[in-house]
């Protein structure tokens, strides 16, 4: 069975380990020469209504994912290890 990554898009991750629900995947992370997924990104949640960005994201590891249902992707990982900082918009681009 394929899936294409626009249908990671529409997929909530929810970490197992204690339940918590990290948003939706808005990226995905590939090996350039073997084409093989390494990792889905999951963006921070928002700061003060969007005004002020988002928190640090998640990038989990591929190995990290338990289970790929129709609308959840349940990971087992600890999370302060797949937080990757933010950058920083700056004024000049």
């Amino acid at each position: 069975m394929g899936m294409r990554i626009t249908d990671l898009h529409c997929k909530e991750v929810v970490c197992i380990s204690d339940g918590s629900r990290l948003g939706y995947v808005s990226d995905v992370e590939v090996e350039v020469p073997e084409g093989r997924v390494c990792a889905i990104v999951v963006p921070g949640k928002c700061r003060f209504w969007g005004l002020f960005g988002h928190v640090d994201d998640y990038v989990i590891p591929w190995r990290c994912i338990c289970r790929i249902g129709d609308d959840i992707i349940l990971v087992d990982c600890k999370l302060s290890d797949c937080r990757v900082p933010r950058p920083k918009p700056g004024w000049f681009g």
